[in-house]
C-alpha cells in the first residue's frame, strides 16, 4: 500500500432550500392564508478518524466533496427535505487546517473523533413564517443559506509512543524488524527508508508500546532537505525519541557531532521535540572497529551528561539493554 501522509482537498457543503410561498386554495375557504413551507437544511461535511485507515491515498486522487443542497419548501406547510451529511474518513492522527489561513480545524488523535470541517446551510423560510395579524399574506420567502466552502490540507502524524531518529543508514529499520513484526526494506545505502513504518514491541508481562521508524534525517532537514519536514512531524506525537548511532565508518567515527547534528534539527523544526527524552544507543557493537571505538564515545557522552548504551541490530547483542531503557523512560512518563 502506497503511504501518503499529504493531502490538499475542496469540500462544499450543501445549500439550505429555498423557502415557499403559497396559499391555501381550499373548497369552503375563501380566504385561505399563507402556507408556504421552510426549505431543509444543508449537509455537513464531517471528516471522522479511524483505525482502518492508515493513509491519505484515497483523498490523494478524490479531491473535491460536495454535498446535495436541502430540499425546497412546499405549499401546505410541508418542509423541505433535510439532505444528508457527508463522511470523510480519514487515519487516526489527522491534523485539519484551513488551506487558505493554516488555521488547525481539528485534530483527530482518537479512533471515532468527529469535527464538521464544512456546515451546511440553514434552510430559508416560508411566508407562512412571516404571517402576523398586520400581515396576514406576506408574498415572499426566504432564500436558503449557502453552505459553508473551503479548500483544507490534512496531515498525517503517526500515533506512536517510541521514535527512531538518527542519520540515514544507522540501522533503525534493521532495528524495527528486529524487535517487532515491522519489515521495512532494509539495504546498505542512504535513504533506504523512504515512508515510516510502525512496529508493536512486546515486553515483560504482555506489555507493549508502539515504535515508528522514520526516514533518515540530515543536516538541513528541518528546511527541507533530504525527507525534511515531511517526516519530522511524525515523531511530533511520540513521547521517548530513540537515537541510533554509528561509528563503523572508518571515514567519520564522531558520534557526538552526529548526535549533535541530529538534535539541532529536531530543535529548529520544533523546540518542544528537541526537549524530548531520547534513549542514545551505538549500533553495529559485533563489529570490531564499532568496539575499538566505542569507550572514546562513552566517555565523551559521559562528561556531557548524557548515556549512551551498545547494540547490534543484526545479532540481537544489547537490543534487550536499550528496550528496558526505553520502557523506563515510558513508565516515567505515565505511557505504559
Amino acid at each position: 500500500m502506497k503511504f501518503i501522509d499529504e493531502a490538499k482537498i475542496y469540500v462544499k457543503a450543501g445549500d439550505g432550500g429555498r423557502g415557499c410561498v403559497s396559499f391555501r386554495r381550499e373548497k369552503f375557504v375563501p380566504r385561505g392564508g399563507p402556507d408556504g413551507g421552510n426549505g431543509g437544511k444543508g449537509g455537513d461535511i464531517i471528516m471522522r478518524a479511524s483505525e482502518s485507515h492508515r493513509t491519505l491515498l484515497d483523498l490523494k486522487y478524490k479531491q473535491h466533496h460536495r454535498v446535495k443542497h436541502g430540499g425546497h419548501g412546499k405549499g401546505a406547510d410541508r418542509t423541505g427535505r433535510n439532505s444528508p451529511d457527508v463522511e470523510i474518513i480519514v487515519p487516526v492522527g489527522t491534523l485539519v487546517k484551513d488551506a487558505e489561513t493554516g488555521e488547525i480545524i481539528a485534530d483527530l488523535a482518537a479512533d471515532g473523533e468527529t469535527s464538521i470541517v464544512a456546515k451546511g446551510g440553514a434552510g430559508g423560510k416560508g411566508n407562512a413564517w412571516f404571517a402576523t395579524s398586520t400581515n396576514q399574506a406576506p408574498r415572499h420567502a426566504q432564500d436558503g443559506i449557502k453552505g459553508e466552502e473551503r479548500w483544507i490540507t490534512l496531515e498525517l502524524k503517526l500515533l506512536a509512543d517510541v521514535g527512531i531518529i538518527g542519520l540515514p543508514n544507522v540501522g533503525k529499520s534493521t532495528f524495527i524488524s528486529k524487535v517487532s513484526a515491522a519489515k521495512p526494506k532494509i539495504a546498505d545505502y542512504p535513504f533506504t527508508t523512504l515512508v515510516p513504518h510502525l512496529g508493536v514491541v512486546k515486553y515483560g508481562n504482555l506489555q507493549t508500546f508502539v515504535i515508528a521508524d522514520i526516514p533518515g534525517l540530515i543536516k538541513g532537514a528541518h528546511a527541507g532537505m533530504g525527507m525534511g519536514t515531511r517526516f519530522l512531524r511524525h515523531v511530533e506525537r511520540t513521547s521517548v525519541l530513540l537515537h541510533i548511532l554509528d561509528i563503523s565508518h572508518e571515514s567519520h567515527s564522531d558520534a557526538w557531532q552526529d548526535f549533535e547534528t541530529v538534535n539541532r534539527e529536531l530543535t529548529l523544526f520544533s523546540p518542544s521535540l528537541g526537549e524530548k527524552p531520547q534513549v542514545v544507543a551505538i549500533n553495529k557493537i559485533d563489529l570490531t572497529i564499532t568496539r575499538d571505538r566505542f569507550k572514546k564515545e562513552f566517555d565523551i557522552f559521559q562528561r556531557n551528561g548524557i548515556k549512551v548504551l551498545a547494540f547490534s541490530a543484526i545479532t540481537g547483542e544489547g537490543v534487550d539493554s536499550v528496550i528496558n531503557e526505553i520502557t523506563s523512560k515510558l513508565h516515567n512518563n505515565g505511557i505504559t
